[in-house]
């Protein structure tokens, strides 16, 4: 089974490849250009790259944080007594001094060093992912916009060249009126197709205009200009059986496992050391020698909460639990999307013969009327008939061939 799939795979892949050729090619900016612009001007791929800079900081930090920690203190104390109203000198010594130099350090082991490592290398491995997502996703929005750029060019380019065939069928037809082999009705109705043509081409450029800036402000290009693009060179990718996607979930069941490690460390016991040195005196008794040193330690033991360790515990078996679920069911999906862009690609690669026969005998028929026209032995509504029909046949062809772009466009990015 895994054999024939493979086979199949294959098969399409090779048909595939012939669409990329297709298209009428015009100079001007490619994709690769709109493309590297927005990934250039792109301010979320920016903070990825400074979150991914920020964890390595958060690395260096925790390992500072667990290093001796030196710190120098000091605290002064007056306390009078006025005709016997004051403090209890007992307490307060009436007046002190301190003035330390402390070195702390927490012990720690190396289960807990291994848990925390093992935490920042799991984010720093989810921001490289999420910032490969976002590279994929911007490339693929680039992709689409500027295939509909494309096909508003091809469709301005195709009604400027009717615009131009009927131009010169007008000026043909206009004598052939007056010289009365056409009825000035007929006339009429060409010259109603005509300026329909000329509006046609008006709203063309527009939506040209509209698609072409429209790319320039997703790619962050501030240009006001319009330029003809150059064909799309988009070839389908060779089918593979990535992981890509699932890769977030595996990413959220290593944090679940190192989580629980962490519950279970938090339970340990914790104990750290210091060290001080400095002055500390009351100035009752000798203060001169009041410089000393001390050292010591704390001990902490959990003992009783509660029971919260086991019900955390449950709750990340709940999360790993919704979290398989997520990821069977995103599997089945994606396989099912991919298997049907597969499909979709090939059904559309074989309308391109039947389409271009079709235009093919279209514009022969036009070729034919026109010479009959010219001798008078046409009516005119047949040859606006053979131009409607053109025309049909052209903005199908224009639009299966965008689509197949498309097509392979999303097949790319679920491809991996």
């Amino acid at each position: 089974m895994e054999r024939s799939k493979t086979s199949l795979y294959a098969l399409i892949v090779l048909l595939l490849f012939s669409i990329s050729g297709k298209g009428q090619s015009i100079s001007g900016k490619d994709l690769d250009y709109f493309i590297h612009q927005g990934l250039t001007a792109s301010p979320v791929l920016n903070d990825y790259k400074n979150q991914q800079l920020s964890n390595r900081i958060d690395s260096l930090r925790w390992r500072a944080g667990y290093r001796p920690q030196v710190t120098a203190s000091s605290t002064g104390l007056y306390a009078p007594v006025v005709k016997g109203y004051g403090y209890d000198q007992a307490l307060s010594n009436g007046q002190s001094l301190e003035a330390l130099l402390t070195v702390n350090y927490m012990l720690i082991g190396k289960g807990r060093i291994n848990q925390q490592q093992e935490q920042l290398k799991i984010h720093r491995d989810s921001i490289k992912y999420a910032a490969s997502w976002s590279l994929l996703d911007l490339k693929k929005n680039i992709t689409d916009q500027y295939l509909n750029a494309y096909a508003s060019q091809e469709q301005m380019v195709f009604n400027a060249e009717v615009y131009e065939l009927l131009k010169k069928e007008e000026v043909v037809l206009k004598k052939l009126t007056r010289a009365n082999t056409y009825k000035q009705s007929e006339y009429l109705t060409f010259l109603v197709t005509f300026q329909q043509q000329r509006l046609a081409c008006k709203q063309a450029e527009m939506q040209f205009n509209s698609d072409y800036v429209m790319l320039n402000y997703l790619c962050g290009i501030i240009d006001t200009a319009v330029n003809p693009i150059e064909a799309p060179d988009i070839s389908p990718a060779i089918p593979v059986r990535g992981s890509f996607f699932t890769t977030r979930y595996k990413l959220d069941s290593l944090k679940n496992e190192n989580d629980k490690i962490g519950v279970a460390l938090n339970y340990r016991p914790k104990a750290s050391i210091y060290v001080n040195g400095g002055y500390n005196s009351s100035f009752l008794l000798q203060p001169y020698k009041n410089f000393g040193t001390s050292a010591g330690f704390t001990l902490s033991i959990p003992i009783y909460d509660g029971h919260q360790k086991t019900m955390q515990l449950q709750q990340l078996n709940i999360q790993q639990e919704t979290r398989l679920a997520y990821q069977e069911f995103f599997i089945r999906q994606h396989q099912q999307q991919v298997h049907l862009l597969l499909q979709q690609i090939k059904e559309n690669q074989d309308l391109y013969p039947q389409l271009n026969e079709q235009i093919r005998f279209a514009k022969s028929l036009i070729e034919v009327d026109s010479r009959l026209l010219h001798t008078g032995d046409l009516r005119i509504a047949d040859y606006i008939l053979a131009i409607n029909n053109y025309l049909t046949a052209k903005n199908l062809l224009r639009q299966t061939y965008i689509n197949g772009f498309k097509l392979i466009n999303q097949f790319n990015y679920w491809n991996r």
